[in-house]
């Protein structure tokens, strides 16, 4: 079995859009294996369809390369990120959109700075059922759970918009709503921002965790009260429209779920957000 996301072998040169996994987990706080996420991905593409229902749009359409992942420094954190970093870099230098499979959602960092860099306008939507606001956690500042700071930092103010988040401390809560956009455990006022991300290069990083449990029971932190799957969808779908130019998807662990189930449902996520980024 060839190792790539279904059906996404085109040539690098060709290709509009670049999957790369980041498998890197060494700041995990609770359950760590995400970093298991993207071999395990590629090999269970196999199991959905290429065509999207919902967009009524066929992967096999679209030159779109998958590299394969990124070298991972384990236990080198600061290595790993600026290895990340380098590589998105590059493939934005490159003039492709990106699609990075984590890993960690601290991966999501150098890949949103590279990002950054080359959209100087750039606005990040984050779905995620954790703010990931610290400034620093258990005594770090590059953590899975400041890595939004990071990002809002870099950003500047009302340029990071987060949705589904029902978990952190009350501080990050109060800076969200103060300094950026935030709606609480849930997806349904995403309409209402789309206005203020018109004519704006977008990124979406999209933590699986966002859903209820009952649903993704394979991720590090599971968090009751998430959103459904249809829900997460259909705010997928409000945005095909704007102009995405990178996304992420992080936070599968998939030794968690036996059954699979978390892992297609990844599948499918990734399915939606690479065409959401064809034109």
């Amino acid at each position: 079995m060839e190792n790539n996301f279904n059906s996404c072998k085109s040539s690098y040169e060709s290709s509009s859009i670049v999957i790369f996994g980041a498998p890197y987990d060494g700041t995990a706080s609770y359950r760590p294996g995400s970093r298991f996420a993207p071999n395990r991905i590629r090999l269970e593409s196999i199991g959905i369809e290429t065509y999207s229902p919902y967009l009524d749009k066929e992967l096999t359409d679209y030159n779109i390369h998958d590299a394969g992942d990124t070298t991972i420094n384990l236990g080198y954190t600061d290595k790993t990120l600026d290895t990340i970093y380098q590589t998105a870099k590059q493939y934005y230098i490159d003039n492709k959109k990106t699609l990075m499979i984590g890993g960690e959602h601290l991966v999501s960092y150098p890949t949103i700075h590279a990002c950054l860099e080359t959209y100087p306008n750039l606005r990040v939507i984050h779905f995620d059922a954790h703010t990931d606001l610290r400034d620093s956690f258990l005594g770090e500042e590059m953590s899975h759970a400041t890595v939004l700071k990071k990002v809002a930092d870099e950003l500047g103010e009302h340029r990071l918009f987060q949705f589904g988040i029902r978990s952190g401390t009350k501080a990050e809560f109060e800076y969200a709503k103060k300094h950026q956009y935030i709606e609480i455990a849930g997806v349904k006022t995403l309409p209402n921002i789309l206005d203020q991300l018109q004519g704006f290069p977008i990124y979406i990083t999209l933590d699986v965790d966002v859903l209820d449990p009952s649903i993704m029971s394979g991720t590090g932190t599971p968090e009751a009260g998430g959103v459904t799957y249809k829900e997460l969808l259909n705010a997928l779908l409000q945005l095909k429209n704007l102009n995405i130019v990178g996304a992420d998807i992080v936070e599968l662990a998939p030794d968690y779920d036996a059954s699979g189930v978390s892992t297609a449902t990844t599948c499918t996520l990734i399915r939606e957000l690479l065409l959401l980024m064809t034109k």
